[in-house]
């Protein structure tokens, strides 16, 4: 609810109290968090209930159903999967991920934040630890948190901090890593690259852990080479990949990517081109679509014949049109040929409600190059 909508309020509410919204004509019309802001009230009810443990147990259960029905929470070959998505699980400005026996938590807003508590006890009843990552993501909005911490942990228990995902293992910090330590979202998109790699040259740029080289590798690339500016992401990628293959083909790069790309002499087959949100706000899209221009731009010159471009934006400013409209200038630029072979997104176990389209934030075109 925009607080452009808002004819009155109750004068007593605080940040992330608990809100009923009512029409001119005094009918109901949800609960939610109420919130000081641009969006005022984050909807979760659309029906009239008493908000208690039990309520947030029924949306767990339900998550966790949803989880179950797409055949993730239960994969033997997969380990990691998102349980809670927000608002694609009518639980907005929270992120839940399962890593193996752990489970990662992180509030976006206060509302959720308060609820910290009673979250980990209803997740405690299926998983061995349960550690909260919100410092990260609430250091700006509250003081009330100073660092992360493990909510629950079973006695004498030390969570594994390694996982499976379509029988290739990982190496996840969730405890210092980005977000809640893994990309759970480009799993679908990873296990596509590999089926592109056999043989080929591939460069996987902004790489993080190395989620897709070790893919790539798995696919049999001919070499993968992993660019990423942070010294930590390259240390857990070379981690990553000697965790699955013993191998020369892979070299990692601790370097600027817009650097490695206009001056690196290998001629790629296959590029990987997932940045990080260049727009967090629609404040800066007009700087992040140059961003993601120049940067498709420079691949899409330097890619081999018939290369193959997987290019993603995370940035939930920019829609999937204008990510299009970008990679349009992006090859005119670049004066080649290039045709669309998949629109990509987030998996199911990052589920959008059709009433929130911005939960798919995930946009990714896999380009051919003639």
């Amino acid at each position: 609810v925009f607080s452009g909508a808002i004819q009155t309020q109750d004068k007593d509410l605080q940040e992330g109290d608990i809100a009923e919204v009512f029409s001119a004509a005094d009918n109901y019309l949800g609960t939610g968090h109420f919130h000081k802001g641009t969006i005022t009230v984050r909807l979760f009810s659309f029906e009239q209930q008493e908000i208690d443990e039990k309520f947030w147990q029924q949306k767990f259960d339900k998550a966790l159903e949803l989880r179950k029905r797409i055949s993730i929470s239960e994969n033997q070959n997969t380990n990691a999967y998102r349980l809670i998505h927000a608002e694609g699980d009518g639980m907005p400005g929270l992120i839940v991920d399962v890593y193996g026996t752990t489970a990662v938590m992180q509030t976006h807003t206060i509302g959720m934040f308060r609820l910290r508590e009673t979250f980990a006890k209803i997740l405690s009843k299926q998983f061995t630890a349960v550690y909260d990552k919100s410092a990260d993501s609430m250091a700006k909005q509250t003081d009330l948190i100073t660092e992360n911490e493990y909510l629950f942990k079973k006695e004498n228990h030390t969570p594994e901090n390694g996982i499976v995902e379509n029988d290739l293992r990982f190496r996840v910090d969730w405890e210092s890593g980005q977000k809640t330590g893994f990309f759970l979202d480009q799993r679908d998109n990873r296990l596509l690259l590999k089926q592109y790699s056999k043989h080929r040259k591939v460069l996987n740029t902004f790489c993080y852990t190395g989620g897709f080289s070790v893919y790539a590798l798995s696919g049999d690339a001919a070499l993968v080479h992993s660019v990423d500016s942070s010294k930590k992401a390259m240390e857990l990628t070379d981690e990553n990949v000697a965790l699955n293959f013993k191998t020369d083909k892979h070299t990692s790069f601790t370097q600027d990517v817009f650097d490695f790309i206009k001056h690196q002499q290998t001629i790629y087959d296959v590029i990987v081109l997932d940045p990080p949100a260049f727009a967090k706000h629609l404040s800066s899209v007009k700087n992040a679509m140059v961003g993601y221009r120049n940067l498709n731009t420079e691949a899409i010159k330097r890619i081999s014949p018939g290369g193959i471009i997987f290019t993603f934006s995370c940035s939930q400013a920019i829609d999937r049109e204008l990510f299009r409209k970008i990679i349009f200038q992006a090859a005119a630029q670049a004066k080649r040929h290039v045709k669309i072979l998949h629109q990509l997104t987030q998996p199911a176990d990052h589920p959008v409600s059709i009433y929130h389209p911005e939960g798919e934030y995930l946009k990714g075109l896999v380009l051919y190059i003639e």
